[in-house]
């Protein structure tokens, strides 16, 4: 009777082998789903905030410190970008000029208004010596409208430190991923 029992005692070894198998995958996928389910997500809540809120950019990071003392580097801005609210001088805007990846926060200076309701506004950072002319595309002396991104509305200070630092050290982004990454896969459900 020995080699029997024997054969089931190593039956049953594996049998508890293949369960810890088929569970790790299911959790692996319980894992990879959950993960999809956050970053699909996030991705709703933003393409939510674009309609709320009218920008293609509601939420943006202060990258430099032409606005200081009234944003600093690494600052959050909440923007809004209602087409007909009116652009007035000493607001905060947030615009795209042609030939630049990045947009640029600067405060509106001079506003004018033509009898159409066209507007033509220039730009200046509050800690620049100038205004923003040599920003601007060549030849082009006034931003319109269809320039702007949003308006600034509120902040959260240094929040945004992080991106700035993901953006100067590429190395620390990439590490930053692979430990969410594996966070997210290795995480046990308590």
């Amino acid at each position: 009777g020995w080699p029997r029992s024997g054969g089931i005692r190593g039956g049953a070894a594996m049998d508890l082998f293949g369960d810890l198998r088929r569970m790790n995958k299911r959790q692996l996928y319980y894992q990879v789903l959950n993960f999809a389910m956050i970053v699909s997500s996030a991705l709703m809540i933003w393409k939510g905030l674009i309609v709320v809120t009218g920008s293609e950019s509601p939420i943006v990071v202060v990258l430099s410190g032409s606005m200081e003392p009234a944003f600093h580097r690494g600052d959050l801005l909440f923007l809004t970008n209602f087409h007909d609210d009116p652009i007035r001088a000493g607001e905060i805007v947030v615009f795209k000029v042609e030939g630049r990846d990045i947009p640029i926060v600067h405060r509106v200076i001079k506003v004018h208004e033509k009898g159409n309701g066209n507007i033509k506004f220039l730009t200046k950072g509050d800690n620049n010596e100038v205004d923003d002319r040599g920003l601007y595309k060549e030849g082009q002396n006034w931003l319109e409208k269809k320039d702007v991104v949003g308006r600034a509305r509120g902040f959260l200070p240094y929040v945004g430190m992080v991106t700035i630092i993901m953006n100067d050290y590429p190395k620390f982004k990439y590490a930053l991923l692979a430990v969410m990454g594996a966070y997210v896969l290795l995480k046990r459900e308590s």
